[in-house]
C-alpha cells in the first residue's frame, strides 16, 4: 500500500518550492532512493533538470528527462511529465496539479505544496484523493 507524505511551505513562492523539491530530491538520492519527478508538462520538467544541476554548488544528482524509455542505469532520478514507469523505483516526488495514475501502486509520495492557492486547492483535492483510498498521510509543516 502506498503511504503519502505531504510537504506544506510557509513561503508563497514557487521558486522556494521547486528549491525545496530539489534539496528533497538530493536527499532522496543520498538514501538510495531513485525516484520518480512527475511535473505537469515538459517546461516544468526542463525547469527542475536545470535546477538539479544548479540549486547547490556542492551537490551531484544523477538525473534526467524521461523519454518513454526506462533507462538500463537505474541510480537515476527521472523526471517527466508522463505516468510513472511500471518497473521504476516505487517513489515519486509529486510536483504536478494530479494525483500519478495508479497511485496505489506507488510505495511512496512526497507532495510538496507552497502556501500559494493555486497549489494549495488542487493539494487538497490530491489529499482527499489519497484519503477516500485509504492511503496513510503524514504532513510537515515546513517554515522557509
Amino acid at each position: 500500500m502506498a503511504e503519502v507524505s505531504f510537504y506544506v511551505l510557509s513561503s508563497n513562492s514557487i521558486d522556494k518550492r521547486d528549491e525545496f523539491a530539489c534539496k528533497l530530491i538530493e536527499k532522496a538520492y543520498r538514501s538510495e532512493c531513485f525516484c520518480y519527478v512527475l511535473t505537469d508538462n515538459d517546461a516544468q520538467s526542463h525547469k527542475i533538470n536545470e535546477l538539479l544541476w544548479t540549486f547547490r554548488a556542492s551537490s551531484f544528482v544523477p538525473h534526467q528527462l524521461f523519454d518513454g524509455t526506462v533507462p538500463e542505469f537505474k541510480k537515476v532520478i527521472l523526471i517527466g511529465s508522463e505516468s510513472v514507469p511500471t518497473d521504476w523505483q516505487h517513489t515519486v516526488v509529486n510536483l504536478s496539479t494530479n494525483c500519478p495514475v495508479n497511485f496505489s501502486h506507488i510505495a511512496r509520495i512526497l507532495e510538496i505544496l507552497d502556501n500559494n492557492e493555486s497549489t494549495k486547492i488542487p493539494g487538497r483535492q490530491r489529499y482527499n484523493q489519497y484519503q477516500k483510498a485509504g492511503i496513510p498521510i503524514t504532513t510537515h509543516h515546513i517554515n522557509n
